[in-house]
């Protein structure tokens, strides 16, 4: 087994995965800060702006992962057809996830228009705090199609091997955000101090601002993924767009799942005071982020997957699967020492923790960097492999399963029913990735995920 690893991984295959990964992983962590700035700014006028931008941003966030989620039968599509050649097959398969998802988003702006005081009601009972953020959420509501179209283009330009403009594009999203923010919230240039309101007009400013210069390089630069209305008449044809929502709509309820999971972990955390809110709070950007390189690998992996099994290289794919996902477990447990090592230095970020915060906050630290080394193995199998191959389905039911039915009841009953202390039902959390180490592990080894997509 290990020498046929080794021979299907040879030569410039890790390269390859590393060279795609890692524009992947910086917009990853570009992804994860995003948010932070709008609070880290707000932070300076008061707690209601935080509170409310902080509900708003979750709101956003949950709506976010669904419409990636939209993209990955176009990710599935695109990756397969790259490894077979097929470059009308990519562009018409982008053209076909940038209308799909376009569509999802127009849905979900309307929800933040219509009913932006009942999504912040769900979060917050405050009528201050429910008024600022639902002024917040109708202004943001059209970047939606920001998220479809940079999306859109991302999971393309990933399957070409070329992730690195997409990250270009974002960092230019990102650099115009923190600029925008700067004038709009505090009134720079002449421009009135606009608070919250500002905060939400520089979302749209620089969302607009990357989906303008992105799509503006690709069509000056007449790219293959520059579709026209020629390839979105191509793709109006029921058959296809039906594949494309098999494959899309298991993955984007999973990952609505997945959100709504790590909403119900807040929830049960607050049963067990403010402390462990607190400490769970400042545990969510430090663990996004430390998963960033995780996150990067396991997508680049998936193209590679995707591409070889679109050019037919069936043992070649199972035995690279078996590579990769080594690696990532070596690198979970490389990424959880250095985390372990400078967790002081992490910590003393939060200076307005309480001593005793930041005690439990440290407890926290050790069980995120065992999580970290649980979470590797089944990170690159589902997202790197099995959804990859196509086995959307058991990915779906696998999650379901682990989440809803084994770790948040367990984690619910440590903290209701047995009142642990908040670093066991932390702990707790858990549970799943252990369920879904052994799952996912076995799923690989039956081969059932190799699905060519492509072929008629």
């Amino acid at each position: 087994m290990l020498s046929q690893v080794l021979y299907h991984t040879r030569g410039d295959f890790f390269r390859r995965l590393i060279a795609i990964a890692m524009p992947i992983t910086l917009q990853s962590i570009m992804f994860s800060s995003r948010s932070l700035v709008d609070v880290l700014m707000l932070g300076q006028l008061g707690e209601a702006e935080i509170a409310a931008v902080g509900v708003a941003a979750r709101a956003t966030f949950v709506t976010t992962i669904m419409l990636v989620g939209v993209t990955t039968g176009g990710a599935l599509l695109t990756a397969q057809y790259w490894g077979a050649a097929d470059k009308k097959g990519v562009r018409e398969s982008t053209a076909l996830t940038w209308l799909v998802c376009t569509v999802f988003a127009a849905l979900t702006a309307l929800l933040f228009i219509f009913f932006p005081t009942q999504i912040m009601g769900l979060a917050t009972s405050d009528s201050e705090v429910n008024q600022l953020g639902s002024e917040y959420l109708v202004i943001t509501s059209v970047t939606m199609f920001a998220v479809a179209c940079v999306a859109s283009m991302s999971v393309g330009l990933r399957a070409m091997h070329k992730p690195g403009l997409s990250t270009f594009f974002s960092g230019i999203g990102i650099l115009s955000n923190i600029f925008l923010n700067w004038v709009f919230i505090f009134g720079k240039f002449g421009v009135p101090a606009m608070g919250i309101k500002g905060a939400a007009i520089a979302t749209v400013l620089s969302g607009t601002i990357e989906v303008v210069t992105l799509f503006g390089y690709l069509y000056a630069k007449k790219h293959l993924l520059a579709f026209g209305i020629t390839d979105i008449r191509q793709v109006l044809e029921w058959q296809r767009v039906s594949k494309f929502l098999r494959l899309s709509l298991p993955t984007t309820f999973n990952f609505l799942a997945w959100a709504g999971g790590l909403f119900a972990y807040h929830a049960i955390m607050g049963q067990s005071g403010v402390q462990g809110l607190a400490a769970l709070s400042v545990m969510s950007p430090v663990e996004s982020i430390a998963l960033a390189l995780l996150i990067g690998m396991s997508n680049a992996a998936a193209v590679l997957v995707g591409n070889q099994i679109g050019a037919k290289n069936y043992d070649a794919v199972y035995y690279q699967a078996i590579g990769v996902t080594l690696l990532s477990l070596v690198v979970g447990i490389i990424v959880a020492i250095l985390l372990y090592l400078v967790q002081g230095l992490v910590l003393d970020a939060f200076s307005a923790l309480t001593t005793e915060t930041r005690l439990l906050a440290e407890k926290f630290m050790l069980v995120m960097c065992v999580g970290i080394i649980l979470r590797s193995l089944p990170m690159m199998a589902i997202v790197g492999v099995l959804r990859a191959g196509g086995d959307v389905k058991f990915c779906l039911y696998q999650d379901l399963v682990a989440q809803w039915l084994i770790g948040i009841p367990l984690a619910a009953f440590a903290a209701i029913g047995l009142g642990w202390p908040p670093e066991w039902i932390y702990l707790l959390f858990l549970t799943e990735e252990l369920i879904k180490w052994f799952g996912s592990s076995y799923r690989m080894r039956t081969r059932k995920w190799v699905r060519n997509l492509i072929e008629n």
